[in-house]
């Protein structure tokens, strides 16, 4: 007869899967090209999903060729959930190339 392997203590524990300490700042990379508009539309889809997220806080970056705009957002992470939804929103937005 096998012996059964009960199950570890962390199977049922979501914190166990995830690197990320909730709540902790967390900073999200969004690449786009450089139009009018780019910066406001990520900050305001950044205070939907973090409502104390301060657009003082945003770092740009310009392409060497100045065409696109590198734009690092910093959010307070309160769950795997609410990051996934926050990457799944600015990766679909029309202005947004890329999210690191």
């Amino acid at each position: 007869m096998a012996t059964q392997t009960p199950p570890s203590d962390n199977t049922n524990n979501p914190r166990a899967e995830s690197l990320i300490e909730y709540p902790s700042l967390f900073p999200i990379k969004v690449m786009g090209h450089k139009v009018d508009g780019l910066v406001h539309a990520i900050s305001m889809i950044a205070q939907q999903f973090d409502p104390a997220f301060d657009a003082k806080t945003i770092e740009l970056r310009e392409s060497k060729g100045g065409n696109y705009l590198g734009v690092t957002i910093t959010v307070t992470a309160t769950s795997r959930e609410q990051l996934d939804e926050l990457y799944r929103t600015l990766s679909t937005h029309p202005m947004v190339k890329v999210v690191l």
